[in-house]
C-alpha cells in the first residue's frame, strides 16, 4: 500500500466515523433546555475533497492542501423534511465562506454539500463574509443576512475593518440572488436579522448600529427599523433600541440579535448575544428577550442574566469564552433546536420547546441591576420555597 492509499484510507475512515456518530444528551440539567454532548459541526466535518488533492500523481503523500480552521456560527432552517445549516466555514487562510450542511436529524449526521455557497461578487471591496441569519419570509423568499466586511481605508491599521449587512435570497439554498447591502444612518452594521413577517406593510430589520468595527461608540443595543423595498434596502425609520446595553450586565460592552425571532402565543422570543468585559477579555453569552406580537419594536419581557454560556471545553478555542448563536429551528410540534458556536471554533445544539421557552421568558424575573436588589430578589425566592417546603 502506498503512502497515498494508506493516508487516504485513514482520513476517510475518521471522517465517516465522525459523520455517523450519534449525539447524546448531556448530563447537565437546568430544566430550560438539553445540551448535546458532541458538536454538530467542526472543522473535521469539512469534506475531504475540500482539503486534499485526491490525485496520487500530484499529491503522493495525500497531503492537505487547503486546510479548514473552524466551522461555526450557522443559520438554520427546516425544509422538505430535512434540517439545513448554512455554516460559517473558516479556512486556514482566515477567510470565511458559507456552506450548506444537511441532515435527517436535528442533532447529528450533518454532511456538507460538495460545493460551498458561491455568492454573487457584487461588492468589489468585500474581503470577508460570515454569520448568515436565514429568514423564511412571508413574501415567499428565504433571505440570508450576513456580515460583509471590508478594509477600513481611513486607517493604516491592517486590522481596521468596515462591516455592513449583506443580503441574499434564495428558494432552494442552491441559487442565491445578491441584493444591495443594507443602508442605515450607522457607519457600521453587524448582527442584522430580518423579521419573518411584514410590519405595517414593510420589511423589518433588527440592527446593531456601531461607530466602529469593534467598539459600539454612540451606538449599541438591539434596534428595530423598517425598510420599504428589500431590493433597495434602506432603513427608512429611526432605529429604535429594543434591548439596550446596560452597565454591569451581560450586555455592557455590546449586544446583538441572534437567531430569527420565534413567534409564540405570548410574543416574539429573541435569542440574542451579549458581551461584557473581564480581566481575561470579552465574554460572549446568549440571552433572551421578547417583543410584542403586533409591535415587534416593543420590549415586553427580559429575563435576568444569561441563557447559554460556554461550558467546559466549549470555553477553549480561537476566541475563548464565547457562546454565540445566529440560527434556530422550530418544528410544528413545538420542538426548538438552538445552534450555537463555542469560542469561534465549533457548532453545538441545545434542544427545548416553545412551551419551555415561553415559561423561561415570561416567568423568569428581570435583572434588578444592583447587587442589593438582586439579594432581595433571591431572598424572596428562598422564602417562598421554604414556606412551600415547610407546609
Amino acid at each position: 500500500m502506498t503512502d497515498f492509499e494508506r493516508n487516504k484510507a485513514r482520513v476517510t475512515a475518521e471522517y465517516e466515523a465522525l459523520i455517523n456518530r450519534k449525539n447524546i444528551v448531556s448530563d447537565s440539567y437546568n430544566g430550560i433546555y438539553d445540551r448535546y454532548v458532541y458538536p454538530v459541526l467542526t472543522a473535521a466535518h469539512a469534506p475531504i475533497i475540500w482539503k486534499y488533492d485526491m490525485n496520487p500523481e500530484t499529491n503522493p503523500y495525500f497531503m492537505e492542501r487547503l486546510g479548514i480552521n473552524a466551522v461555526l456560527n450557522s443559520g438554520a432552517i427546516y425544509l422538505n423534511g430535512k434540517y439545513y445549516l448554512v455554516a460559517r466555514v473558516e479556512g486556514n487562510d482566515r477567510k470565511s465562506f458559507f456552506a450548506v450542511a444537511e441532515s435527517d436529524s436535528p442533532v447529528d449526521g450533518f454532511r456538507f454539500w460538495d460545493f460551498p455557497v458561491q455568492l454573487p461578487d457584487t461588492e468589489p471591496e468585500e474581503t470577508n463574509v460570515y454569520d448568515m441569519r436565514l429568514t423564511q419570509h412571508e413574501d415567499g423568499w428565504i433571505y440570508g443576512v450576513f456580515c460583509s466586511e471590508s478594509k477600513d481605508k481611513t486607517s493604516n491599521d491592517l486590522s481596521a475593518a468596515t462591516a455592513q449587512a449583506g443580503i441574499v435570497r434564495t428558494k432552494d439554498l442552491k441559487t442565491w440572488e445578491r441584493l444591495p447591502n443594507l443602508k442605515s444612518k450607522s457607519p457600521q452594521q453587524r448582527n442584522v436579522v430580518l423579521h419573518p413577517e411584514f410590519v405595517d406593510g414593510k420589511y423589518a430589520f433588527y440592527t446593531r448600529p456601531q461607530d466602529d468595527f469593534i467598539e459600539t461608540g454612540s451606538g449599541g443595543g438591539v434596534c428595530f427599523g423598517l425598510c420599504e423595498d428589500i431590493t433597495n434596502p434602506v432603513i427608512c425609520t429611526d432605529e429604535v433600541v429594543i434591548s439596550p446595553r446596560q452597565y454591569h450586565t451581560i450586555t455592557e460592552v455590546k449586544n446583538g440579535a441572534g437567531a430569527v425571532p420565534i413567534k409564540t402565543p405570548k410574543g416574539w422570543i429573541h435569542i440574542a448575544h451579549g458581551v461584557r468585559n473581564t480581566a481575561a477579555g470579552l465574554r460572549y453569552v446568549i440571552y433572551v428577550f421578547a417583543t410584542d406580537l403586533k409591535d415587534p419594536s416593543k420590549l415586553i419581557a427580559s429575563p435576568s442574566g444569561l441563557f447559554i454560556a460556554p461550558h467546559g471545553s466549549e470555553r477553549v478555542g480561537d476566541v475563548s469564552n464565547v457562546a454565540f448563536t445566529n440560527g434556530a429551528i422550530v418544528r410544528e410540534n413545538g420542538d426548538v433546536y438552538i445552534y450555537y458556536a463555542s469560542s469561534d471554533t465549533r457548532l453545538h445544539v441545545a434542544a427545548t420547546t416553545i412551551d419551555k421557552l415561553m415559561d423561561y421568558t415570561f416567568n423568569t424575573p428581570s435583572d434588578p441591576l444592583r447587587s442589593v436588589d438582586c439579594v432581595k430578589q433571591r431572598c424572596g425566592l428562598i422564602r417562598k420555597n421554604l414556606e412551600y417546603l415547610n407546609k
